[in-house]
């Protein structure tokens, strides 16, 4: 039987203190993102205090292009002078509020953000399916299938697969009769495409109804194809389907162009189904002056923050309640610690940004993309003298403006590679070449990955054909074959 028995042991570990962790959080988050973290933080802590002007344009979003340049006001360090005697007393009554994740209460009111309200891609089907002349039953049958649709608009599942699940699950009794009868008429609803089982069904259906819409246009070569040549037509094999089908090449461009302006995603069409634009909003701004480069971080979203003076007062007011002094000066702490983080996120931004434009200063300067050095995380964390986490946050979701467009900044990193003159280049310059390959080739003829790898090793650089192969996946271009055009 063992002993036991107690054992000494040192160790030596790394925490994080809250201030930290709030710090990287701060880093991490983009310009647009930090007035919501703003405004989380004032809610949950009115010892935070915002100035007028700035609070206006923190819920002004048509001025986000605008830049404040202006520093905080310098009795801000004044308040902190205040009420910093009151953050290093011992008082151990004052633990249950400085821990304290949440000071709510129930009665408190709670203040929701509206949400616009808009027909979704359910309810334009269900809205046409309500028109439809058919009795109740089959009505809530092609309501059950439209539930049964996915973002795109197919219906993946057969009716017998639909009728087990239906019973089952919602002790619904159903015949695959009947269900494929509902399915029929969800087929018939517009937009067309709508519960295909298939993208070759999708646009065969699709391609059906503008030929009964359209008497007087042709398009059976495009039915034939999706019909019987769906799969030569998804390899472009274009000789293939000429030959067995017996149409002319320019019957097949006239097809192809029919087939072209057909709709893949027909429950895209709606307005749920569309993703809405995003507006980039850069968080920093670097123009030429000459032979300067210069730069403007964007300080809408970051006000100028300050300590309540009512709270300050409080200090006072309540000497003699040690309870209620305790949770005042716990909220004051809170509120100073989160103004210190905000200005040290503005710091670290400023810097991190600082050593890429001096890294990349030819880039900035010129903006051809070939003078793009290499560039990883490590280097910069080594000049700027912060660890490779930290410039990975700063490079996370940042968008930076130049004479040349806005990017985001992870377009500035990139591995190197060795030219036959010995010089290290961004692997971007590889990439670049391949793009203007691709962009000038001729669409008859594609270029294919050995051959681009050819022109490649004819502008300096010898790199294998699977790495050419990698470059051309990330820039998203397509093998030669499929990138072929007639």
């Amino acid at each position: 039987m063992s002993k036991q028995a107690l054992i000494q042991k040192q160790t030596q570990t790394l925490n994080l203190t809250p201030q930290q962790i709030q710090l990287m959080k701060l880093i991490e988050v983009p310009t647009m993102e930090l007035a919501a973290s703003i405004k989380e933080e004032m809610e949950s802590n009115p010892a935070l205090e915002v100035d007028d002007d700035d609070d206006e344009n923190l819920n002004d979003g048509d001025n986000a292009e605008d830049f404040d340049d202006e520093r905080r006001d310098e009795e801000q360090d004044d308040m902190f002078s205040e009420i910093s005697e009151f953050f290093n007393d011992d008082d151990e009554d004052e633990a249950a509020y400085k821990y304290s994740a949440n000071n709510t209460s129930p009665d408190d009111e709670r203040y929701e953000t509206p949400v616009v309200s808009e027909t979704s891609f359910t309810d334009t089907l269900l809205e046409q399916i309500s028109f439809r002349d058919i009795d109740e039953r089959k009505r809530k049958l092609c309501e059950l299938v439209i539930g049964y649709l996915d973002d795109s608009g197919y219906l993946k599942s057969d009716a017998g697969w639909i009728a087990n699940d239906l019973l089952l699950y919602q002790n619904i009794e159903v015949t695959e009769a009947e269900l494929n009868e509902a399915i029929d008429i969800v087929k018939d609803l517009d937009p067309a495409g709508i519960g295909a089982s298939s993208l070759q069904e999708c646009l065969l259906i699709q391609l059906r109804r503008l030929q009964e819409e359209d008497e007087g246009a042709d398009y059976s070569n495009a039915i034939n194809i999706i019909e019987n040549y769906f799969n030569e037509l998804s390899l472009k094999h274009y000789d293939k389907i000429t030959s067995r089908s017996g149409m002319s090449g320019d019957e097949l461009k006239d097809a192809l162009k029919q087939i072209r302006k057909l709709n893949p995603k027909p429950g895209g069409t709606t307005s749920s189904s569309t993703h809405n634009t995003n507006h980039v909003i850069p968080d920093f701004v670097v123009y030429n002056d000459g032979d300067d480069l210069e730069l403007s971080l964007n300080r809408l979203n970051e006000p100028r923050l300050h300590i309540s003076k009512d709270y300050l007062q409080m200090l006072k007011d309540y000497a003699g309640n040690r309870e209620a002094m305790a949770f005042v000066k716990n909220k004051l702490e809170s509120a100073k610690t989160f103004i210190e983080a905000v200005r040290q996120r503005k710091g670290t931004l400023e810097v991190v940004i600082r050593a890429i434009m001096d890294y990349q200063r030819d880039y900035f300067m010129t903006g051809d993309e070939s003078k793009l050095r290499p560039m990883i995380l490590k280097d910069i964390a080594d000049i700027v003298k912060l660890d490779v986490s930290t410039i990975s946050r700063v490079a996370n979701s940042k968008y930076v403006q130049t004479a040349y467009g806005t990017f985001p900044l992870k377009f500035f990193f990139s591995e190197g590679i060795v030219n036959d003159e010995g010089e290290e280049v961004s692997t971007r310059a590889i990439k670049q070449i391949i793009k203007e390959c691709v962009d000038n080739e001729d669409k008859t003829n594609p270029l294919t990955d050995d051959e681009l790898t050819a022109v490649i090793k004819e502008r300096g650089f010898t790199i294998a054909r699977r790495t050419t192969a990698k470059y051309r996946e990330q820039l998203g271009i397509q093998v030669s074959r499929l990138r072929r055009e007639i």
